[in-house]
């Protein structure tokens, strides 16, 4: 254990062992990508898909054994037993920082498929990551703001689509789509701009769900409800203060559910009142999700 080093080294040394282990990974993955962008057979592209999964599954252990190294924390961790691999899941979760990503991937890996995100388009551009996320079909999403909508309305569903031809990929292996329903990072200002009717939440946006339920055919029949919270109060779990060792303890509670059957088909875009219900459905699981929140934030003493 390193995490008797002062927190600024500490930090630093998370950060260039968490890059030594991407860089590794990278070299396969990069030829890899390349084989994979040549040769569209198929049932190449199936191997090349396979083998590029036990690389990255190979880079998690590594991530979450440098975590392990580095980082000296209390995980209070429920609902973690009934999980399968061989099962598709719909993985959601509260967001308050990259932290989370981190989070995720120290809970889940190894107990359900290897976690698909929805990215930013912007992030294709990371280095070593970009590719690597390409080549393991993570859909990149570009966000339109609602004034550019306005102005240029043939995009008005174009995030939709995006998730809908991504989904349809996974259909032939089991997998686990990740999503933030909220759509972005949670902070007050935001809570407060959007007069979010949570207290610990943002507003859910239900498409990006109801779309790659219905994209997925009925493969993916539960949904991994995730809630993260940081005792150390408002505002801990950031990145920084995370893999410099200021995070003493984080709170996980999981809920596998199953999704209502009149929602595993539907036209959400074009059908009001399927539409209707759906967020109806997801307000409920969100109302909970606070309520869980509020509970934990209680039984931790966070003010």
């Amino acid at each position: 254990m390193l995490s008797f080093l002062p927190s600024h080294l500490l930090g630093v040394i998370t950060i260039v062992l968490m890059t030594l282990n991407t860089a590794l990974a990278m070299v396969p993955v990069y030829i890899l990508s390349l084989l994979k962008f040549l040769i569209r057979l198929p049932a190449w592209q199936r191997v090349c898909g396979r083998m590029l999964m036990k690389v990255a599954t190979i880079w998690m252990w590594g991530i979450i054994y440098i975590l392990k190294l580095t980082q000296k924390v209390s995980w209070d961790i429920q609902g973690i037993n009934d999980l399968d691999p061989g099962e598709w899941y719909f993985v959601n979760s509260n967001h308050q920082h990259w932290t989370d990503i981190l989070v995720i991937l120290k809970v889940f890996v190894g107990r359900i498929p290897f976690p698909k995100f929805f990215l930013k388009k912007e992030l294709f551009w990371v280095p070593m990551l970009g590719t690597a996320w390409w080549a393991l079909d993570y859909p990149f999403m570009k966000r339109y703001s609602r004034d550019f909508i306005e102005k240029h309305p043939e995009l008005r569903g174009a995030d939709l689509e995006t998730t809908r031809k991504a989904c349809a990929r996974y259909k032939n292996s089991p997998v686990s789509i990740m999503n933030f329903i909220e759509g972005t990072r949670f902070t007050q200002k935001k809570h407060d701009r959007q007069k979010s009717p949570y207290r610990h939440l943002l507003r859910p946006k239900a498409g990006g769900l109801a779309f790659a339920i219905s994209a997925m055919a009925g493969r993916i029949t539960n949904i991994l409800d995730v809630t993260i919270v940081y005792p150390e109060g408002p505002g801990s779990g950031k990145f920084w203060d995370f893999i410099c060792g200021r995070v003493s303890r984080i709170v996980v509670r999981v809920k596998k559910l199953k999704i209502p059957e009149e929602f595993l088909s539907g036209d959400y875009q074009h059908d009001p009142d399927f539409r209707r219900r759906f967020q109806a459905w997801v307000s409920g699981l969100w109302h909970k999700k606070d309520e869980q929140i509020e509970n934990l934030m209680r039984e931790y003493q966070i003010a």
